[in-house]
């Protein structure tokens, strides 16, 4: 393709058909696949803005698929779905009472976990179909139109996410938002990844070092909204700032009642205005070692709790070639701002306005440690 970086290439091709509803026109569903030429590859769909696939080498050469996903359209459009690999707005995480206000005026969202709303409600952008364009150097552009009034939002919304793939093994996603009304945004992608390889498991989880590089993190109640407090994770289980890393399995296990973590921290700043470093996971066994940046303030660490649990007799989640997937067979590092933020003041705004842009970026860095 035209403009394409010589050290990257990328490839375009069908994922199926999907329905539009307003129309009632079938409309397609791209898939785009970026390589290096050191063994990483990633696949990404234009529903959802969904990363498929993310295929790295070990430190003895071997290429596996981390991030979990599935085979077939269909099965992203399934209610089994729990976010794999999306872009998720227009607000990502929870918003108590599905409700919040701007100036004197309330809003009213859908409730689509309890009381709640969480990741956009029922239709969030990670159920919409973008639409896509190469640009130079191998970069992939999708925008996305969100309508005033959807899910409860004010303003039509405007967003652009560009994926590019480096010859360092680097996936860097580029969000940017613009609006015609107030309104809050915080976006985020929600990749599930186990640097064992997708269909590892639990066992291969329970091998992560993980570091998160927070000072503090917000605790929440029981529907896990953030309480408003901000407090400091020494002498907690959220205490991950050790490097290499803590060793999740003995740190999930201090975590049994709350079922493991699904808990935002809040990111310590960087010097200067460059994106902070956010968390670095090794998985021994193999060798993989991701780094995350951001320039977000926060991150939510999630060790899917909600996949089914094999000790209740759940029928596993089936994904990418049959695997298996079960509670605790993956994590997740969504950058974001502080869940319920439009409705703490002290946490950092998530407000845009007419005439500013909204603009999150976030990196994940591949390697290997011999």
């Amino acid at each position: 393709m035209e403009g394409i970086n010589c050290d990257v290439e990328l490839e375009e091709d069908g994922f199926g058909f999907l329905r539009n509803e307003t129309t009632g026109v079938s409309e397609i569903v791209r898939r785009f696949t970026m390589s290096n030429k050191k063994g990483m590859s990633v696949q990404i769909i234009t529903y959802g803005g969904i990363i498929t696939s993310i295929k790295v080498p070990d430190a003895r050469g071997n290429v596996d698929d981390v991030a979990l996903g599935f085979d077939r359209l269909d099965e992203y459009l399934s209610k089994d779905n729990p976010y794999f690999g999306a872009i998720v707005g227009r607000v990502a995480n929870r918003i108590a009472n599905a409700s919040f206000k701007i100036g004197e005026k309330e809003y009213h969202l859908s409730r689509n976990e309890g009381n709640n709303h969480i990741h956009g409600g029922f239709k969030g952008f990670d159920k919409m179909n973008w639409e896509s364009h190469v640009v130079g150097g191998g970069k992939l552009v999708l925008s996305l139109l969100s309508g005033d009034g959807d899910e409860g939002y004010p303003g039509e919304v405007l967003t652009h996410a560009t994926y590019s793939l480096t010859e360092n093994n680097e996936l860097l996603l580029q969000l940017q938002a613009t609006v015609t009304k107030p309104t809050p945004i915080n976006l985020t992608n929600h990749s599930y990844f186990n640097l064992a390889g997708h269909d590892a498991g639990s066992d291969g989880i329970y091998e992560h070092l993980v570091t998160i590089n927070a000072d503090n993190y917000t605790p929440v109640d029981k529907s896990l909204i953030p309480t408003g407090a901000i407090v400091p994770v020494r002498s907690t289980a959220y205490d991950l700032l050790k490097c290499p890393g803590q060793k999740l399995g003995p740190m999930l296990h201090c975590l049994r009642k709350e079922g493991g973590y699904d808990i935002n921290f809040c990111v310590n700043p960087s010097s200067d205005d460059s994106k902070a470093f956010v968390a670095r996971v090794e998985h021994p066994g193999s060798g993989r070692i991701l780094e995350v940046f951001s320039d977000a303030p926060g991150v939510q660490f999630y060790t899917s709790n909600g996949l089914p649990d094999a000790t209740a007799a759940q029928p596993p989640l089936i994904g990418k070639g049959g695997a298996k997937y079960w509670k605790h067979g993956a994590f997740c590092l969504e950058t974001q701002n502080y869940p319920n933020a439009v409705n703490q003041p002290n946490f950092p705004n998530s407000v845009l306005t007419p005439g500013a842009t909204y603009s999150h970026n976030v990196l994940y860095r591949f390697s290997t440690k011999c």
